[in-house]
């Protein structure tokens, strides 16, 4: 019964999470805003982006980093080119080998977000890399409002965590 509980707690917590990012994103429509959306586990990630395009009307393009990444602002630029999606979604983060080179490099290029970004950026981050966020990019950090989490029930992570193993 309490996994039950625990299980349509999170779903709930998901949900409004999810209409939260969908609603940041819808008010931020032309200008630049950072939006960091919280996430320990990488499954539930693409979970919510899924669920997202029912919330939200914007067309949100997705960039996944590669590990090698070390400038936030140049892999995203490369990626999207001179286009200006409604919004941006960015993954991979917890895979890049020089995070902390990258989380430094985007502090120090933060300007150039504001400047060239026409439309919401969304960091998928896990708690690790919203520390290190903290701690090497201040002021980049700062300009978002706050952390939209989409916490994982202690059995689903678990779960998921035996999948990787087993695979």
């Amino acid at each position: 019964m309490i996994s039950l509980s625990n299980s349509e707690n999170s779903t709930v917590s998901s949900t409004a999470a999810t209409k939260r990012l969908a609603r940041a994103i819808m008010v931020s429509a032309g200008e630049f805003s950072l939006l960091l959306a919280c996430c320990n586990c990488v499954q539930k990630q693409q979970q919510v982006l899924n669920v997202l395009t029912e919330f939200s009307s914007a067309d949100i393009q997705q960039v996944v980093l590669s590990p090698a990444a070390d400038k936030l602002y140049t892999a995203i630029t490369t990626e999207i080119g001179a286009t200006q999606p409604e919004a941006l979604m960015v993954g991979g983060l917890e895979s890049v080998v020089a995070i902390n080179q990258l989380i430094i490099n985007t502090n120090i290029m933060r300007d150039e977000f504001r400047k060239q970004f026409r439309f919401p950026l969304v960091l998928w981050v896990n708690d690790e890399i919203l520390r290190k966020l903290v701690w090497l990019a201040p002021d980049f950090k700062d300009w978002a409002a706050s952390t939209i989490r989409f916490d994982v029930a202690h059995n689903q992570l678990v779960e998921s965590e035996q999948q990787a193993i087993s695979t």
